[in-house]
């Protein structure tokens, strides 16, 4: 499977979807439009073996709800991210059997090479 989870008014986002063109054959899901499903989250959480490393820290409800002074769990973190769009880490970049999360230039180079080899 091929598949990118994005928020189209990220500017961030954006670059990172023009850089890694052509996107032949890759599903784009805008997570802000078409909410992350459990199977779906469930799928990146197979891959990634985390859920905290799906999740957000920069979100402004992460300051908004105090949750810095919490001691959250796997689950809080997978019931975050089901609650609201701006929890998930993006972009998220589902290519076969690899996942690559977050904007950070080394990640978006990997998947980069992993898309286009």
């Amino acid at each position: 499977m091929r598949k990118i989870y994005h928020l189209s008014t990220c500017t961030t986002c954006q670059r990172i979807l023009k850089e890694l063109e052509p996107l032949d054959g890759v599903g784009l899901q805008d997570i802000k439009t078409e909410s992350i499903t459990p199977a779906q989250l469930e799928e990146m959480h197979k891959l990634s073996s985390s859920y905290e490393a799906l999740f957000s820290r920069r979100a402004m409800l992460f300051r908004q709800r105090n949750l810095g002074e919490k001691n959250l769990t796997e689950n809080d973190y997978r019931d975050l991210i089901l609650d609201h769009y701006t929890f998930l880490k993006r972009p998220v970049i589902l290519i076969d059997d690899q996942i690559f999360i977050g904007n950070s230039k080394k990640v978006v180079e990997a998947a980069k090479g992993a898309l286009h080899s």
